[in-house]
């Protein structure tokens, strides 16, 4: 399996940390920000996305995060993680997708506006408005860890924790007052005791 993208994205992470919990072996190049710019036409021969992750395996290019992990793990018969019940998987599913949505979509500000130092996201109202609105979801996974974890699942870890996962160590990671969660922290805590977050998520990259 071959890996196109730089570590520290957090959607290539997710693939990542993936295929460390299934245990694959495979190749990464670097691609995106820093990198070679994925306008590169030696980039565009392998997705004209102009996006990463992009995985070959089994003769086939995949791209979208989301997607190759699910891909991985049903490729691999790991229904520990993605479970084949329908209903649970919907579940699982719709915590990825919240995961890679709305509870990222104002982590993304922050984490450009404070980490990446990017000038469109410097101005203070939108930041204070993005860390707001980022809490009120934090909030609601505070919520749900206390009611039923540890995991977003559950019980058990599937791939639902990974996006969300990823995200929650953004929270962690990046410098800015922010309000205390403690399920958030113990779910924090829990995954950091798995050797592939401590490789992909919890490693000192926001």
């Amino acid at each position: 399996m071959k890996i196109y993208g730089r570590a520290n994205s957090i959607n290539v992470r997710k693939v990542l940390w993936a295929a460390d919990e299934i245990g694959l072996a495979y190749e990464r190049e670097d691609w995106g920000r820093g990198f070679r710019p994925l306008t590169d036409t030696a980039f565009e021969r392998v997705s004209i996305f102009r996006a990463i992750p992009v995985v070959e395996v089994d003769a086939v290019l995949l791209r979208e995060s989301q997607a190759i992990v699910r891909y991985l793990a049903a490729r691999h018969g790991r229904d520990d993680i993605y479970p084949t019940d329908l209903a649970a998987r919907a579940r699982c599913e719709a915590w990825m997708d919240w995961g890679a949505t709305d509870f990222y979509e104002n982590c993304r500000p922050v984490f450009h506006g404070l980490v990446v130092k990017n000038p469109a996201y410097s101005d203070p109202a939108m930041l204070a408005r993005a860390i707001d609105a980022w809490s009120d979801h934090m909030g609601m996974l505070d919520q749900t860890l206390a009611a039923g974890g540890p995991y977003v699942m559950g019980e058990t870890f599937t791939i639902g924790d990974i996006p969300v996962g990823l995200v929650v160590n953004r929270w962690f990671s990046i410098p800015f007052e922010r309000p205390e969660f403690p399920a958030v922290s113990a779910y924090y805590d829990r995954l950091a005791e798995r050797p592939a977050y401590r490789r992909h998520g919890r490693n000192g990259t926001p």
